[in-house]
């Protein structure tokens, strides 16, 4: 194998691995976004999941834009997603507002989470027609995020409802086309 070809075969294996390593770096920020939250710099964390969201948005539109979807991405995605956009945001309003409410803000919280994994499960295995069922959980999970910078205005118990309203259109039926 000549130097060009093994430049050529790196440069193919690099190509095909682009979108992955897009998922990748989403679940590393998650990752680092539960660090800081667990440290209590809640606005850091806040901050990680919307850049998560961003490199989110990325690997899809490079997998398609590349042609190199493949099942293993979508399965990485939906794990990296769980983390990034129900564990995170979950979390970031249970140390932000729901722990005041004791047992009730940890099941909201973990409610959230769950129904969170179930939309993902459910999305992995349906054959997709253009339109998602239910509320992605990017879109819930930022969504949540974003109720951190309404803490001060709003009292604690609205978050509560708020964070049961995601869990079930997460898993509802609505559909919502993709845009």
């Amino acid at each position: 194998m000549t130097a060009r070809e093994r430049v050529d075969s790196t440069v193919k294996k690099v190509k095909g691995q682009t979108a992955n390593i897009l998922t990748l770096i989403n679940l590393s920020l998650g990752a680092l976004a539960l660090l800081f939250i667990f440290k209590e710099d809640l606005k850091t964390g806040f901050i990680l999941i919307f850049l998560a969201g961003l490199f989110d948005r990325f690997d899809g539109m490079v997998a398609r834009k590349l042609n190199i979807e493949s099942e293993f991405g979508k399965q990485l995605d939906s794990l990296c997603d769980l983390i990034s956009f129900g564990i995170a945001p979950a979390l970031l309003m249970y140390q932000a507002s729901l722990f005041e409410f004791g047992v009730p803000g940890i099941i909201f919280t973990i409610l959230f989470i769950v129904c969170g994994a179930i939309r993902l499960a459910r999305f992995n295995i349906t054959e997709f027609t253009g339109s998602f069922v239910g509320v992605p959980i990017t879109v819930a999970g930022c969504l949540i995020a974003m109720c951190y910078l309404l803490i001060p205005f709003i009292p604690g118990y609205f978050f509560m409802f708020i964070m049961i309203a995601f869990s079930f259109l997460m898993i509802s039926t609505i559909s919502i086309q993709k845009r």
